[in-house]
């Protein structure tokens, strides 16, 4: 049983501005705008974090002599960042195509490119009696139903597509098994965790039995990954409208639909190194065995451009 939890009632604003002044959750740096011609600095969603730290980065510095600098935070938290100039990138990476364009468009950037995809489940610890059930073929609901208070956990809704996500697919999962009330017992029952690098920290010690996370993290930990039914994993292109059905309300008022899984990346127009971000840009997309390796879905449907991509980066 785990004891430690977030509040559902405070605002997480003062959470966000913390964040921002403090750096939880980076890997390397402090993305002030350093101008150095060697190292790109990149600021993306918290569940790209090993993707560009194992592979992006080191296979990139190998072929270029150029260094990746990485932040890495929920995808709201990144948003929030570069709207109030918190930090100043050379690189912005998002988990949510649409939300990259709604906040940042047209002020900060008028294109995007999408280059990968991934799915929703669960990683698991195979240890505890949850992961051994759920490995013996127990429905993953009806264990999730039995699980104490903070054993399961998501990313924080408030911060993170992730978290916001499986908020949604407990909603899709409620009408899809006849689960009366499952979204509400499931939010107030799991953990919120506010650092995305850190969800799957607590399942790999064995002090939580699982997390909701993208296939990719799982991969990332070696842990094993419960995908959930394509009718809430968010993987399915073709079930962007019943995704939609599921919404989440920020404690602003906003409210965003359910879609699918699609991660893009932007070059700041203002970067100290735009040539090395430009770079970086080409070098994702030429390179989609890189992102296969680190767990996320690529294949025939990536890249894809979103308004006047530049020329330096070729698609």
């Amino acid at each position: 049983m785990v004891t430690r939890r977030t509040t559902k009632t405070g605002s997480r604003r003062a959470l966000l501005t913390a964040i921002g002044a403090s750096a939880l959750g980076a890997v390397a740096g402090c993305l002030g705008g350093s101008g150095n011609e060697d190292s790109v600095e990149v600021l993306s969603a918290g569940s790209l974090a090993r993707t560009f730290e194992d592979h992006l980065g080191p296979a990139f510095e190998a072929d270029t002599g150029i260094s990746i600098h990485g932040e890495y935070y929920g995808t709201n938290a990144v948003m929030r960042m570069v709207t109030d100039r918190t930090k100043h990138p050379d690189v912005i990476v998002s988990a949510d195509a649409t939300l990259l364009r709604d906040r940042l468009y047209p002020e900060f950037t008028d294109w995007d490119v999408e280059f990968a995809a991934n799915s929703l489940g669960i990683g698991y610890n195979a240890d505890t009696e949850f992961g051994q059930r759920l490995d013996a073929g127990e429905p993953w609901y009806e264990l999730a139903r039995g699980t104490d208070d903070g054993d399961l956990a998501i990313s924080d809704p408030e911060l993170d597509p992730l978290g916001y996500r499986a908020i949604q697919a407990f909603k899709l999962a409620a009408g899809e098994h006849g689960l009366d009330g499952f979204r509400e017992a499931m939010a107030d029952r799991v953990y919120e965790e506010p650092e995305e690098p850190q969800l799957l920290a607590g399942v790999e010690t064995g002090s939580r039995v699982g997390s909701v996370v993208y296939r990719n993290m799982a991969v990332d930990h070696d842990l094993p990954f419960f995908e959930f039914p394509a009718a809430y994993n968010f993987a399915a292109p073709e079930r962007a409208e019943a995704y939609a059905e599921a919404t989440y309300t920020f404690e602003d008022g906003e409210t965003i639909e359910g879609r699918p899984i699609l991660y893009n990346l932007t070059v700041n127009p203002e970067a100290d190194n735009l040539e090395g971000g430009q770079r970086l840009g080409q070098y994702i997309v030429d390179h989609p065995e890189i992102l296969e390796a680190a767990g996320l879905t690529v294949g025939e449907a990536f890249p894809r451009a979103n308004g006047e991509v530049p020329e330096a980066i070729a698609l």
